[in-house]
């Protein structure tokens, strides 16, 4: 049996085993001593985090020219300029999740393999650009499927990418605040939404051209923005929270595909996978949000105005979520509760068409979106180490994610509106799903640092590795 397919058999308590390794040089002495001392290794820390924070700023950038142009489209003529009929707006919308899942985990894997996100991303990001111009010189249904099919297959490498990336750099304790950054956000003869599609598109390329020379690589070959100490500080920040470098030390030297038989051999990937794809379906309400606000009974133009408050209320609900659960080191119910408040804004849509119920429910329902967020960060903390195997299990739990997105795009059928009764039966139904298997993986993990802990007092070894729960 190949050693690869070995490795993927491991139980679980033998994986969480592997991460809890114990540094004995570490042990010897007062690691900050190395950085002149507590205080100046905090001071150091902190100029470290603003580097890197800094250069890290413009995925945000990226990630807002790419998700305004997916979900602003319909109400600029997108469909009447197309002569779209029936479903074909919604065929549009999933055909784009269907590269952007096959591609997801090779994207991650080549990525963890060349090391070189600061090339790599920004390429991809020129490509998707120019398909973006091209989807506005597009005349008619077929030519945008092709345009929005291609566009799937370079957009999978950006946000488990980047989502890796920060994994590479960031302590768990610090990783839900930079999740939520991440993830929250006709003139001359043509119509508005052609404009939005070669303005953005352009605007994509030369942000891209830009990020070269901004992104990091992986902290074993950025040596061109970090001082040696700076180099060091980052190596021993990432041992002490794990237990164990995030380098090549614990990959398997013999597999031929490293990562991904450990990952699809571990069952917890295909749980969070599955309870992600649930809470996706349940949030799909954002792609239609300007459909959803329209049914307020406003023009055009009020109703995208109406539209910006109920997400500026989620973002801050989502910094705030993400600021505290990284402060306390708990996931599971800063997810479970914003999707349970979520869960009130989908029952009283569905219970009313009254004017300002509706629109208060738009706000509980899109502070729901701190969920998905915090959910993204405890999947990068419960899959600490191999690398390897943390870039695979990323992708495949956010691409197979992707097929709530899929369904979504069927969820909201115009002539179940302007009620949508049947929607929001499916997203309170999808939503309580996860719910509820957020709450038995906070169990299992719960239990596993158990053992951690018996382990540690029967060897008499000191505290190591904890999942976060």
């Amino acid at each position: 049996m190949p050693s690869s397919i070995k490795s993927a058999k491991k139980s679980f308590d033998e994986v969480s085993e592997e991460i809890h390794v114990h540094d004995p040089v570490a042990s010897t002495f007062d690691v900050d001593a190395e950085f002149g001392g507590h205080e100046a290794r905090l001071q150091l820390e902190r100029k470290l985090l603003r580097k890197l924070d800094m250069r890290m700023s413009i995925l945000i950038l990226i990630y807002i020219l790419n998700y305004t142009r997916r979900s602003a489209a319909r109400l600029k003529g997108f469909e009447a300029d197309l002569h779209l009929k029936g479903q074909q707006f919604n065929t549009l919308l999933s055909i784009l999740y269907v590269g952007y899942i096959l591609m997801q985990i090779p994207s991650n894997m080549f990525l963890n393999y060349i090391g070189k996100p600061s090339l790599y991303l920004p390429i991809c990001m020129m490509i998707w650009g120019m398909i973006s111009c091209l989807t506005g010189a597009t005349n008619n249904f077929t030519g945008a499927l092709l345009t929005r099919f291609f566009l799937g297959f370079v957009e999978a490498a950006f946000f488990p990418g980047s989502l890796f990336l920060l994994s590479k750099w960031y302590k768990r304790s610090e990783l839900g605040l930079r999740t939520a950054l991440l993830g929250m956000q006709g003139k001359l003869g043509h119509s508005a939404w052609r404009w939005l599609f070669y303005i953005e598109g352009a605007l994509t390329i030369f942000v891209a051209v830009i990020a070269i020379f901004i992104l990091p690589d992986f902290p074993r070959n950025s040596h061109r923005f970090l001082s040696p100490e700076e180099m060091r500080l980052t190596e021993v920040r990432m041992r002490e929270d794990v237990g164990v470098g995030d380098g090549d030390e614990t990959e398997h030297k013999d597999s031929r595909f490293p990562g991904l038989f450990e990952a699809l051999g571990d069952w917890r990937v295909y749980w969070l996978a599955l309870a992600l794809t649930s809470m996706v379906v349940s949030l799909s309400f954002n792609a239609f949000f300007p459909t959803l606000t329209a049914t307020l009974g406003y023009s055009s133009t009020i109703t995208l105005l109406l539209c910006a408050p109920p997400w500026i209320f989620a973002t801050l609900v989502a910094f705030a979520v993400s600021r505290h659960s990284d402060k306390v080191g708990e996931r599971c119910f800063h997810i479970v509760v914003p999707l349970a408040i979520g869960l009130v804004g989908f029952i009283i849509a569905a219970a009313t068409m009254k004017l300002a119920a509706r629109y208060v429910a738009l706000f509980l329902m899109a502070q729901s979106y701190a969920g998905f967020i915090c959910f993204l960060a405890w999947t990068s903390n419960t899959f600490a180490r191999p690398p390897s195997k943390r870039a695979v299990a990323l992708a495949f739990v956010n691409a197979f994610s992707q097929l709530g997105n899929v369904a979504g795009s069927y969820v909201w059928q115009k002539f179940w509106g302007p009620t949508y009764l049947n929607s929001y039966a499916i997203c309170i139904s999808t939503n309580g799903l996860c719910i509820v298997m957020c709450l038995i993986f906070r169990r299992v993990l719960a239990r596993q640092n158990q053992k951690l802990e018996e382990q540690e007092k029967a060897t008499g070894r000191p505290k190591g590795f904890r999942y976060l729960i």
